[in-house]
């Protein structure tokens, strides 16, 4: 269907429904400027994680615009390197903000909504880092927290099975919370793990032996052994100690985390990428290498994964006792 056909004046319930999705600063540029700026969220990004965080910042930026009485043909570099200096966030979140604003302007320019892309030459903050700011559990921490977990009931083995995944794969919240029962299958005499990783990817990788114990152990009190196309790890049933069918979202994976590390005694501000980081730097500290790292963790460069290695952040007391004065 030709874009004139889009806006002719019968689809009018449909433009005013577009509109309400739009912040107004968009929605007063008119029908066409609406659309082309849903577009660049529905049809450039198809990771939603990436999506949601792209609405959030952009949708930041501009009710900051509004505040300050700018309309949208009127920002100019100025207002958005006025607005990333201001950035109360961290150098890494400054930076997706900003290219999520890029990104969207691009779209806009191309779109023929704006005529030029007023934060192409906009530069965000300098930063460096070659080790991540994670938190990582010891080997004793990581076992503690596995072990204190209630599993006399089928929600408890979910969560030790859940958070076993994530240590012995290295596996992503995102990744671990889409698998579908069927993603956990025997090929040959080993059991493997089909990740659903970033950008539509399957990342396969065999299961570690406490892990398989673990899985085994939960879909057989859950039941879900026959329910192949089925979601493994499945959100509970109010308070109850009873599943639905429902996929659990990594928030979820998130807050339950944290209620565990606190049962544990553990620090609160262990989070979901602590066992990736966990079972990163434990592989290393038993010999394995960086590159198999990379592998297993499905990661594009290994200068990523060397943020996930903490086994330098151990200082023994003798090299401490070396500063002599």
């Amino acid at each position: 269907m030709a874009k004139a056909e889009l806006l002719r004046p019968q689809d009018e319930p449909r433009d005013v429904a577009l509109q309400s999705l739009a912040p107004a600063i968009i929605t007063r540029e008119g029908p066409r400027a609406t659309k082309r700026f849903l577009e660049f969220f529905a049809a450039t990004i198809r990771n939603k994680h990436t999506r949601e965080a792209y609405m959030r910042a952009v949708g930041r930026f501009l009710s900051w615009c509004e505040e300050r009485g700018l309309d949208l043909q009127r920002i100019e570099p100025l207002a958005v390197a006025a607005y990333i200096e201001r950035h109360p966030g961290s150098p890494q979140t400054v930076h997706q903000h900003l290219t999520a604003i890029r990104r969207l302007c691009d779209w806009l320019v191309e779109g023929e909504i704006l005529p030029e892309n007023p934060a192409e030459d906009v530069r965000g903050p300098r930063y460096s880092s070659k080790k991540g700011k994670t938190p990582v559990l010891t080997r004793e921490e990581a076992r503690k927290l596995l072990e204190s977990i209630d599993t006399s009931h089928v929600v408890g083995l979910r969560d030790r099975a859940l958070i076993g995944v994530m240590i012995y794969s290295f596996a992503r919240v995102s990744a671990v919370a889409g698998m579908k029962v069927e993603d956990y299958y025997q090929q040959g005499r080993r059991s493997w793990l089909r990740l659903h990783e970033k950008r539509g990817k399957y990342h396969e990788v065999p299961v570690h032996h406490k892990a398989e114990e673990y899985l085994d152990t939960y879909i057989e009190a859950a039941g879900i052994a026959g329910d192949r196309k089925g979601t493994l790890f499945r959100t509970t049933r109010g308070r109850s100690r009873s599943l639905t069918d429902k996929r659990i979202h990594r928030t979820e994976v998130y807050l339950m985390i944290k209620r565990r590390a606190r049962e544990a005694g553990l620090s609160e501000e262990i989070g979901c990428h602590t066992f990736r980081a966990t079972g990163i730097t434990a592989y290393l500290e038993n010999g394995g290498t960086i590159d198999k790292a990379q592998a297993i963790a499905a990661h594009e460069s290994p200068r990523t994964t060397k943020l996930y290695d903490r086994t330098s952040d151990v200082i023994s007391l003798a090299e401490i006792e070396r500063i002599m004065i």
